[in-house]
């Protein structure tokens, strides 16, 4: 065991909040070492190891929106250039056989009533419902009782709003259903979404694979600032030692702990239970990624949202050739998908191969190429829900979508905690 004085800050975990969190340290004078479970960077938004039998497959489809200032700075800072990574356009609801709703170009608020009042396959009643409502949420600053889910909140709009903005929205954000999902939650998702700044409600879909838009640019930024990365090395024993904590034996002056939750929770169990039966007690909701591949096809967009039923299991559909990174390869992506786990990933992948033949015509016959679950994806993100603090104990953090925070279990909130746990390190 090393018994020498502690020294520097370890990061226990290297997703994007231990990226975020290790980038911020580093910036700030620290001297760095992460440790990674994986063979990896990246955590659930990462590559799968490259194949000599097809293009290279992310573990799930993320996109980001320009609200997310902490997840484009975060890349910035790394080195990746924006505008070459993304493919950026202002808020876009394609659905395959029909234009939904588009907000135009321009400051947030007179976007949002524009685009409203100019999509007329919604009944003028049903335009002016979500109008009069969204001035509601407005005057009331975004906020609502945490009791409430998002179908509640939403219970007196137009069914039409309801199925083709809400639910979506809901889903895509949150990855909870609108009847299960926090409406306090969701609404300050919308609130930075629509109202937070010019291009705020843009969607910026990445058309780099997942690793190379932030794990590998970052390993090299941090690697050129001395940090050590330690990837295969699963953190075993957190226990605290004279002047700060060890790390499998090894000292340090503080930690951040920015791995799983359960992992978390495992290491904190005996040095503070109460935190850690709070972080080991959240529930978590799957996300299913379905490849399909057919050679010569193209979707009426890049993304296509999708009408989810019974046996229509994906709510978008992502046209890789579009973002320019696999042409023919589609991603069919059912969030919230816990139901479809329990009916098998075969089966589900069948199911989205039925829906994408009765939604899209097709240049050659589409096949399931492959299918992928998260199964622990994001937390389920319900009305109520207690999450735990950043702050365990004296010089330990933690670090993750899951940590106490206004936003779901997003890019941006896993990014916005790293940078909070970094900055919670105090002076050098």
């Amino acid at each position: 065991m090393n018994l020498s004085a502690p020294k520097g800050v370890a990061v226990i975990g290297g997703g994007w909040a231990g990226l975020a969190a290790a980038v911020k340290a580093s910036q700030l004078g620290y001297q760095i070492t992460l440790f990674e479970m994986a063979p990896h960077l990246g955590g659930r938004a990462r590559s799968l190891a490259p194949t000599d039998t097809g293009p290279r497959l992310d573990n799930g489809q993320h996109i980001l929106i320009g609200a997310y200032q902490a997840s484009l700075s975060l890349l910035e800072t790394v080195g990746v250039e924006l505008s070459q990574s993304f493919l950026r356009m202002p808020l876009r609801l394609r659905y395959p056989h029909h234009e939904g709703l588009h907000l135009p170009p321009g400051p947030p608020l007179l976007s949002f009533v524009r685009g409203i009042l100019a999509y007329r396959a919604w009944p003028l009643a049903a335009r002016l419902s979500l109008l009069l409502t969204a001035t509601g949420w407005l005057l009331r600053r975004f906020d609502c009782a945490s009791t409430l889910s998002v179908s509640t909140l939403t219970a007196g709009l137009p069914a039409i709003v309801r199925q083709e903005l809400i639910e979506p929205l809901c889903v895509a954000a949150l990855n909870t259903p609108a009847d299960q999902a926090s409406a306090k939650v969701f609404l300050r998702v919308l609130c930075d979404a629509l109202f937070s700044g010019r291009g705020s409600a843009d969607l910026l879909l990445p058309k780099l694979p997942l690793s190379a838009l932030l794990a590998e640019p970052a390993a090299v930024w941090l690697s050129a600032r001395g940090v050590d990365i330690r990837l295969n090395t699963r953190v075993q024993v957190l226990a605290q030692c004279s002047g700060g904590w060890c790390v499998d034996g090894q000292a340090f002056e503080q930690v951040l702990l920015a791995c799983s939750s359960a992992q978390a929770a495992s290491l904190c169990a005996e040095i503070a239970p109460a935190w850690a039966l709070q972080a080991g007690s959240l529930h978590y909701q799957p996300i299913v990624t379905v490849y399909v591949n057919s050679p010569g096809s193209r979707l009426p967009a890049a993304m296509v949202a999708l009408q989810e039923g019974d046996g229509s299991p994906a709510q978008f559909a992502f046209d890789l050739g579009q973002l320019g990174h696999a042409p023919g390869l589609f991603a069919f992506v059912v969030s919230g998908a816990a139901s479809w786990v329990e009916r098998g990933l075969a089966a589900t992948g069948e199911a989205a191969l039925r829906q994408a033949l009765a939604e899209f015509s097709w240049n050659t016959p589409p096949q399931v190429h492959r299918v992928l679950a998260e199964k622990r994806a994001t937390f389920a993100c319900t009305p109520g829900l207690q999450r735990p603090p950043a702050s365990i104990k004296p010089e330990l953090w933690a670090a993750g979508d899951y940590v106490d925070g206004p936003y779901p279990a997003t890019l941006e909130g896993a990014v916005r905690s790293g940078f909070r746990a970094a900055n919670n390190l105090g002076p050098v």
